[in-house]
């Protein structure tokens, strides 16, 4: 089967608010997708329908072609939230061992620790003893402990540092890489830009856009070239062509703001303007989102 997850015309009404609008998608077997937006987008509520912990208002939501909560699908999927509550008194080990009795085909604890990076000391440490990374890490094996072939996490990195973060993607793309189709949200989007192979942005319950992240950034009006002068040379003849739309200086770079950016790079020869270190930007997912959700409410 390809397509692992089937959103089909789904909203979700709260009383009065409708926390999720008509919205539809597809996954298919091995697809790395971020869920993006801001605070009160739909994000959260999306992800609980998922995991069928919501039911929709509307339309409906299937994952390997049955609906979530169906005991099939719960064999297939693994979860890893923000919080993790396990038992106390037992030892990490034991939750493991625990978890992985409920699975049908679980990973062993080999490959658990391996592509967890527990430590000898993190397996015999109590539940209640564990530190912020003890507990990440836990929580991670926890989501792999059946061996799932569809991943969700909902912001899987806070708390954990640079070095452990980037060994956890690295881990994302090498079970993407065996056929895991994964799902996370994060507020970090340079993880989003990196790991994402393709973003789902939400904002006032409505999907308003779905595309890869470089498609995403290529909607951004705005572009720049940036450079910096060999001297305090004036860029009043650059500044007055109407391509160039904005001038502005920064950390000793001149950037000029622009929706051509050929034409600003052909105006500096022409101008003999004496630049160096000269950089095109095609602007930012944060700008992107920033212009995506604003246009959202203009459309409303």
């Amino acid at each position: 089967m390809n397509e692992i997850v089937l959103v089909s015309n789904t909203t979700k009404h709260f009383q009065q608010k409708t926390a999720v609008n008509n919205i539809s998608f597809s996954m298919k077997k091995g697809e790395i997708a971020a869920i993006l937006g801001p605070n009160g987008a739909g994000k959260t509520t999306v992800i609980s329908m998922i995991l069928g912990l919501l039911k929709p208002s509307k339309g409906e939501i299937k994952l390997f072609n049955r609906v979530p909560d169906d005991q099939q699908v719960r064999e297939k999927i693994g979860v890893m939230l923000q919080e993790v509550s396990v038992m106390p008194g037992l030892k990490v080990s034991e939750i493991l061992e625990l978890f992985r009795s409920y699975y049908p085909n679980p990973l062993s604890m080999k490959e658990l620790v391996s592509l967890t990076a527990l430590t000898k000391e993190d397996l015999k440490t109590r539940a209640e003893k564990l530190s912020g990374g003890q507990k990440r890490r836990l929580s991670f094996a926890l989501a792999l402990a059946g061996n799932p072939e569809l991943l969700i996490f909902d912001e899987p990195t806070v708390g954990m540092d640079t070095s452990s973060r980037h060994r956890f993607w690295q881990t994302i793309h090498g079970l993407a890489d065996q056929g895991k189709t994964i799902i996370f949200s994060t507020h970090y989007l340079q993880e989003a830009d990196d790991a994402a192979q393709r973003i789902l942005f939400f904002a006032d319950g409505r999907l308003v856009a779905d595309d890869s992240p470089m498609q995403i950034r290529s909607r951004i009006q705005k572009q720049s070239v940036s450079f910096t002068l060999h001297s305090d040379e004036s860029l009043e003849r650059l500044s007055r062509h109407p391509e160039v739309e904005r001038v502005i200086h920064k950390h000793k770079r001149t950037i000029i703001q622009t929706s051509n950016t050929d034409k600003v790079l052909a105006l500096i020869f022409q101008e003999n303007i004496h630049a160096r270190d000269i950089r095109i930007e095609q602007g930012t997912l944060d700008e992107a989102f920033r212009q995506l959700a604003d246009g959202n409410r203009e459309a409303m």
